[in-house]
């Protein structure tokens, strides 16, 4: 029998490569210290590219922010951001007004849909202790009859997403799913103008987390999907009776289980699976449209509507300090986690 891994590469600088319906993948992990008066690293910045900080100095980056890490206001159109925050707190802001803090196992769903400004700090909160931030960002396409719909976003709090536990003779594995069902149950769900929401398009997105030695068997998927699986976190992991060790983008065939063998450390996962559009796909920085023409259309119109304006005073908004997790939609609506 062939071996249902087709393709092992390594995940290498930043973003990871994707497969249709997927546009973007990437992990940040910044060990943050702790807090200053303006919830920014209570550290020296010299020796940084303020503003385009992504070398990891010390164990965190400043990424676009100058004052507090994050990335300051910017434009997005045509596609969905998935945020998952692992540790640590968000701080979203958009011009349509709506707002948001979210973190410790929260997702924020974004349908940039027709254009939206957004800004993603990571608010250093606590001024006593380390603040460390984990996340992943995940761009899903949008196909073209939903590319121009009128855009906002999708509060997943951590207490509404499944988790899943699975214990061996050995170990442990904690599966969970922000989209896609497992072991009989559904996830959360999708944004209803996502490609995730329509009938058969078989969207996964699942962290998988295996203590030493444990095993699980990621089960079958439907034919005709793109199935991948990040291996980001241990030492030592057998996929399929091939070793592999992190740091690796495993591409699978979806039709056949995939057995997971740990080593003797904790190992971590990502799983991004998709029916794939099939669409011609015109990306430039912010934007993803359909053609060449569609793109120069969301500069112009960019230039020329701010999609809306910045009603903020700054372009990197933070939150009160003691402010919990929370979102407040454009049309005011307010929710926190139960």
């Amino acid at each position: 029998m062939s071996s249902p891994i087709l393709s092992v590469k390594p995940l290498g600088m930043p973003p990871w490569e994707t497969f249709d319906p997927f546009l973007f993948c990437v992990h940040h992990l910044d060990n943050y210290p702790s807090g200053n008066q303006d919830m920014g690293p209570n550290a020296s910045l010299a020796g940084r590219r303020i503003g385009q900080d992504f070398a990891g100095k010390d164990g965190w980056s400043m990424y676009h922010g100058e004052v507090v890490p994050g990335f300051p206001s910017h434009p997005h159109r045509g596609f969905e951001t998935i945020t998952l925050a692992r540790n640590g707190f968000i701080d979203h802001a958009d011009s349509l007004g709506a707002k948001a803090r979210f973190g410790h196992g929260d997702v924020q769903w974004m349908t940039a849909g027709k254009g939206i400004q957004h800004s993603e700090m990571f608010p250093l909160v606590h001024a006593e202790k380390d603040n460390p931030t984990e996340l992943f960002q995940i761009w899903l396409n949008l196909p073209a009859s939903d590319k121009m719909v009128d855009p906002y976003f999708t509060m997943l709090w951590a207490e509404q997403i499944p988790r899943h536990r699975f214990t061996d003779a050995v170990g442990t594995t904690e599966v969970v799913s922000v989209a896609g069902a497992l072991d009989g149950a559904p996830g959360p769900p999708a944004p209803p103008n996502s490609w995730a929401s329509k009938p058969g398009s078989d969207v996964a997105i699942m962290t998988i987390k295996m203590s030493p030695n444990a095993r699980w068997t990621v089960p079958a998927g439907p034919e005709g999907v793109n199935r991948a699986l990040y291996y980001f976190a241990g030492e030592t992991l057998k996929m399929a009776d091939r070793a592999l060790q992190p740091g690796v983008g495993v591409r699978v065939e979806p039709t056949t289980p995939i057995a997971l063998v740990n080593g003797e450390l904790e190992s971590e996962l990502l799983l991004l699976q998709g029916r794939p559009i099939r669409e011609p796909v015109a990306r430039y920085g912010p934007f993803v449209m359909n053609t060449r023409e569609e793109l120069q259309q969301a500069f112009t119109d960019y230039r020329s509507t701010r999609f809306g304006g910045w009603p903020w005073r700054r372009p990197d908004p933070v939150h009160d300090r003691e402010q919990d997790r929370f979102a407040v939609h454009a049309d005011g609506r307010r929710e926190e986690p139960a």
